[in-house]
């Protein structure tokens, strides 16, 4: 196994200190592998019980009127998030359009958008008008507000109560941390913070984006409360296998008002061929659970690795964990830089590509991502990303198998030792301290 690694790359040393920190995680491991046997089950019986049949996996055109495989499909997704309705689309095409969707649609020109988490995910400031741009909330005549966390990353509960206003209409809530070193929410946590609002405002909506975090834990924010929860199929629930598409799912109400902004009033979810890939939807859907297990272990793998030698981790390698991103805090742009160029490195498709910074749109600094992916921009898939901004952090995430995952540590690993952020004799030194 060692020369196969080292045929990829991979030092001895790099190798051996890996080996020393996966000795440590055999529990947790297996900690992981059975919320994902239980929520395999959970998917499993959410297909048999909606009767999901080969005929589902027919193409549709045009309009795509009378689409059983679509509509089935999101029976499939509200029965497993248990919720009244769904939808699931190709023609929602990320998941900050998913979220751009559930937003506009359910909110109207004099409401007030609340956050009670912090700031919202980068892509969002533009679609909540935050930082100006067309189209969004702020020129519709929406305003929004938000309520920070306290500093060990608890809710300012007497700052949401005043925050909370007649017109408040809507509450986003961001479980995962973005491009944030504050920690993930867990959905128990998440129960809380929407119980607590609900007793002071039982009409408000709730939505939860649940990017990064569907299947990490054997709930879901729905279980909890939640009125709607939206994330993207290139995400945990496509399973590697969904090109494009994102869910919504919640009350039928919010439901019905997500599909006439999707499509147009009048038409709803009545339209949206499916353009023959229900069967990558379903299967991916089907496969989730196991991927997004050989992701988590990936993330723990990565939290521990670094953690040892010296660098901030969020979460760190002892937490528990309620979303897949692992965020590692180097201080400088050469760690950033250099992890990134592993996980390309490490990648079967475009491994021969160097990352480089960029200003991306959507973004208020450059960012580099890597992902040598069979899908573009799939973040199930090994992923690294981070904006090259103080406090110089990196964001790694996804893995279709837990072994890819492992490798890309490794290779980022070896990258990070080859530009002299981290010294070979810390690796000998951190395995002899263990």
């Amino acid at each position: 196994m060692e020369q196969m690694y080292e045929a990829l790359g991979i030092s001895k040393e790099v190798y051996t200190f890996g080996e020393e920190i996966l000795k440590e995680l055999k529990e947790r491991f297996e900690q992981i592998d059975e919320i994902a046997e239980y929520n395999q089950m959970k998917v499993i019986k959410a297909m048999q019980e909606n009767r999901v049949a080969e005929n589902h996996f027919a193409a549709t055109t045009g309009y795509g009127y009378n689409d059983s495989g679509r509509e089935t499909l999101e029976a499939v997704y509200a029965s497993c998030f248990h919720t009244e309705a769904a939808l699931v689309r190709p023609q929602i095409t990320c998941g900050t359009h998913a979220l751009a969707v559930a937003l506009s649609a359910n909110l109207r020109p004099g409401d007030e958008l609340l956050s009670p988490v912090g700031k919202p995910y980068d892509t969002l400031e533009e679609v909540i008008g935050i930082r100006d741009s067309m189209g969004s909330l702020k020129e519709y005549g929406i305003t929004y507000r938000q309520v920070d966390l306290l500093e060990d990353g608890s809710f300012d509960y007497p700052g949401i109560r005043q925050a909370l206003n007649d017109r408040t209409k809507l509450v986003t809530i961001q479980r995962s941390k973005g491009y944030q070193t504050r920690p993930t929410l867990s959905v128990a946590r998440i129960g809380e913070l929407i119980s607590f609002i609900k007793s002071i405002k039982p009409d408000v909506i709730c939505m939860v984006d649940n990017c990064y975090g569907e299947f990490v834990e054997t709930v879901e924010p729905s279980d909890v409360g939640a009125d709607m929860v939206v994330g993207s199929l290139i995400k945990n629930p496509g399973g590697g296998l969904a090109p494009i598409g994102g869910y919504i799912c919640g009350r039928k109400d919010c439901i019905d008002q997500c599909a006439y902004r999707l499509s147009a009033p009048g038409l709803g979810q009545e339209v949206g061929a499916n353009l023959g890939i229900l069967p990558s939807f379903y299967q991916g859907f089907f496969l989730a659970p196991t991927v997004v297990a050989g992701a988590l272990k990936g993330a723990i793998f990565a939290a521990n690795i670094y953690e040892r030698l010296g660098f901030k981790v969020v979460p760190n390698g002892r937490e528990s964990r309620h979303d897949i991103i692992q965020a590692v805090e180097f201080g400088t742009p050469e760690g950033v830089i250099g992890f990134c160029e592993g996980i390309q490195a490490a990648a079967p498709v475009d491994s021969y590509v160097t990352p480089e910074p960029w200003d991306m749109p959507g973004y208020d600094a450059p960012v580099i991502m890597a992902a040598g992916a069979f899908v573009q921009g799939s973040s199930i898939e090994l992923s690294a990303d981070g904006p090259i901004k103080p406090p110089y952090a990196v964001y790694f995430q996804g893995g279709l198998t837990w072994y890819h995952a492992k490798l890309g540590i490794l290779m980022s690993l070896q990258r990070l030792t080859k530009r002299g952020v981290i010294k070979p004799q810390n690796l000998t030194n951190s395995c002899r301290h263990s």
